[in-house]
């Protein structure tokens, strides 16, 4: 009887995998599950919300140019003063935002990664060179940097995604660096230099996989931060210049309709803050997730 239900109390006991302990951990994390649905239905809205649309962002209704028009049921959030529906440009705005976003983060975290990785592995000069950059990197000041490049070059979104990502990617390095410096001295690490692996494949083959886990929480946490400077800068004047709508410059231009017409501040300012927000929570629940402190 014993020999019978050993095999069952074995397959019982099996052991589950890294990644299905991470996602057990992730779920049961509630403000990040309901950062990641909402994150899910907005990339849904912003894709499928342009094409659905009977208008076009920069359509303009010429019976209502003058003033904002309030909710209608041709307008469920009313129009601008160019008569243009703010609904679609609030979609439409979101595709633009998220899109700078999404991939400002990506370069600044393909940027990071590299830099830390390099510093962290070889030590020596080389690290004292990168880490001395990083530096140099972080106290320049972010306002300045934008209005030079800003004055030598016309915004457009690959000049922003590329401001973007130079500006964020100096925290990833950071932290690639000092996970790289405490893997490198692992019994794995040892073995594969033993056994003749190059510089390179001991960095990408068997130390990155290693770190993966807080890369991809600083990846997560990076594209709120490069949501908010996209914004920030299209506020400012300094991003995507109109027509073509961004959350930052749809609040830029309702900025002087806030007495008259709060309706066209509203909706991009809470778009703003909860895609930030969700982005954040899901960035704490994966963090939570791959690093348990128990």
């Amino acid at each position: 009887m014993a020999e019978t239900t050993l095999p069952a109390a074995i397959a019982a006991t099996k052991p589950r995998s890294y990644w299905s302990r991470v996602v057990a951990r992730f779920l049961k994390h509630r403000l990040a599950v309901i950062g990641l649905c909402f994150l899910t239905v907005m990339g849904l809205i912003v894709i499928i919300g342009p094409i659905v649309s009977p208008y076009d962002y920069d359509y303009q209704d010429f019976e209502l140019i003058g003033m904002p028009s309030e909710f209608s049921q041709s307008h469920w959030l009313g129009t601008d003063e160019l008569g243009r529906d703010a609904l679609t440009r609030l979609i439409h705005g979101g595709r633009v935002s998220l899109a700078v976003g999404l991939a400002g983060a990506v370069i600044a975290t393909l940027l990071g990664t590299l830099i830390g990785a390099l510093s962290g592995f070889y030590r020596g000069w080389v690290d004292a060179v990168l880490m001395r950059f990083t530096d140099v990197v972080m106290s320049i000041p972010t306002l300045p940097l934008v209005l030079l490049l800003s004055g030598l070059f016309r915004p457009s979104p690959p000049l922003l995604v590329a401001i973007v990502g130079i500006l964020i990617w100096m925290g990833t390095a950071r932290l690639v660096r000092s996970q790289f410096l405490a893997l490198r001295e692992r019994e794995f690490v040892e073995a594969a230099r033993a056994l003749g692996a190059g510089g390179a494949r001991l960095m990408f083959r068997h130390i990155l996989p290693n770190a993966i886990g807080p890369i991809t929480v600083a990846a997560t946490l990076a594209v709120g931060s490069a949501i908010m400077l996209e914004s920030a800068l299209s506020f400012l004047g300094f991003g995507i210049q109109p027509p073509v709508p961004t959350w930052g410059n749809l609040l830029n231009s309702a900025s002087a309709w806030l007495a008259v017409a709060p309706w066209l501040a509203i909706p991009p300012g809470l778009c703003i803050l909860c895609t930030v927000l969700a982005v954040n929570f899901v960035g704490d629940g994966l963090r939570d997730a791959m690093e348990p402190r128990e």
